[in-house]
């Protein structure tokens, strides 16, 4: 029994290992395309009032609203499209690090809109900002493969 649960663990770590980084690119690519198209169309987004009021004070008004929403859109479907790619990966995780940090900054210059009790109850807009943790963690992980670093199986294989 051990044999067979040692088998079908070392096979399913081993996919893991050798399609993990790909699929975390193309899932975190996609969520960046789709996000990004809704801004495309005025009122598609639900981000978009947040979005355009950080930007606007931001940018202290200079960049009219529709402009600083197809900006943002076209970055953020840019960052999808070089994600799933797979091209330029240095570029793109600085790209969406850059993007990252105008998508954070709400919580210190709308703290209303994302907190409903400081510092634990969330907006709906509040959840939509803090679920980019894992985004900014999954880039990370891929970052650390832009010069060609792996994810292993059976590290001891690799050290030996």
């Amino acid at each position: 029994m051990k044999t067979l649960f040692d088998y079908v663990d070392r096979l399913i770590t081993g996919l893991m290992a050798r399609y993990g980084i790909s699929l975390l690119r193309y899932s975190i690519g996609l969520i960046f395309i789709w996000f990004g198209a809704l801004k495309f169309v005025p009122g598609l987004s639900p981000a978009q009032e947040l979005a355009t009021s950080t930007i606007e004070l931001m940018t202290f008004g200079m960049i009219s609203l529709q402009a600083s929403l197809i900006m943002l859109a076209t970055l953020e479907v840019g960052i999808g499209l070089l994600l799933i790619s797979g091209r330029w990966l240095r570029l793109t995780i600085f790209l969406l690090m850059f993007q990252m940090i105008g998508t954070m900054t709400p919580v210190f210059l709308f703290p209303e809109l994302v907190f409903t009790s400081f510092p634990y109850g969330l907006t709906m807009e509040g959840q939509y900002i803090f679920k980019n943790f894992v985004v900014i963690s999954a880039a990370l992980v891929i970052g650390a493969t832009a010069r060609g670093g792996l994810l292993v199986d059976e590290p001891e294989r690799v050290l030996s």
